[in-house]
């Protein structure tokens, strides 16, 4: 089974894959080196491949591969969406809600034969294409998702009581030990604090490939109205 991942960083939504189907062959997308790199200490086996994912996904489609491909997650970048910036409007340049996302969304939707999943964070309008909100992420997939994608609660925002810089230092140890990940090992260009906050948890990810590929896991079978 082929599963492409763009936009990959450290591969957090692809963390628990193996646990799920063992014979999988993954190709990474990544348009940062570094990140590249520490993806690839990490998965080893995996392909990865320093492009803009973007044009990436266009050119296996014009190349005749992309239906080779039985799993697409995809995670464009999320900033100029994100409430959090728009929130910031005052000290914060306007800049365009960047379409590639909308872009990804519908020619997955009508160029791709198999399970996809486009991930983005909840956006300061109304979003263009209805999604499905789990937590702080909208998911566009063309298949159910269950309710609950995840027993763990990402520390973000947590100690509010305490100095601006102590906060930060306390959130960024705690996203290290919820991701199960020492981000400092990253020397790149970005900061490392949206790296880590930008990084899906890999139980969610997990739960979403188990759903692509129609695995209901025992605990959840005793459930009503679980996928939506």
């Amino acid at each position: 089974m082929k599963v492409l991942n763009l936009y990959a960083s450290l591969g957090g939504n692809r963390a628990k894959y193996n646990e799920v189907k063992n014979d999988i062959e993954v190709t990474a997308v990544e348009l940062d080196p570094e990140l590249a790199r520490l993806y690839q200490e990490r998965f080893p086996n995996d392909t990865v491949i320093v492009a803009d994912a973007h044009q990436y996904l266009l050119d296996l489609k014009n190349n005749g591969e992309l239906d080779s491909y039985s799993f697409v997650w995809s995670s464009p970048p999320c900033p100029t969406h994100s409430r959090a910036r728009f929130a910031r409007a005052n000290s914060t340049k306007a800049v365009y809600p960047d379409m590639k996302l909308y872009e990804e969304i519908i020619f997955l939707d009508n160029y791709f034969k198999g399970k996809y999943v486009v991930e983005n964070v909840i956006p300061y309008y109304e979003p263009l294409i209805p999604a499905k909100k789990r937590g702080r992420h909208l998911y566009w997939t063309n298949f159910n998702l269950p309710n609950e994608l995840s027993k763990r609660t990402t520390p973000i925002g947590s100690n509010k009581t305490k100095q601006k810089t102590e906060v930060t230092n306390h959130e960024f140890k705690s996203l290290c030990d919820f991701h199960d990940y020492d981000f400092k090992k990253y020397k790149g260009k970005q900061r490392l604090d949206k790296i880590a906050r930008n990084l899906v948890d890999y139980e969610a990810g997990k739960t979403i490939f188990e759903t692509a590929l129609g695995i209901i896991r025992k605990k959840d079978t005793k459930q009503t109205d679980l996928f939506l």
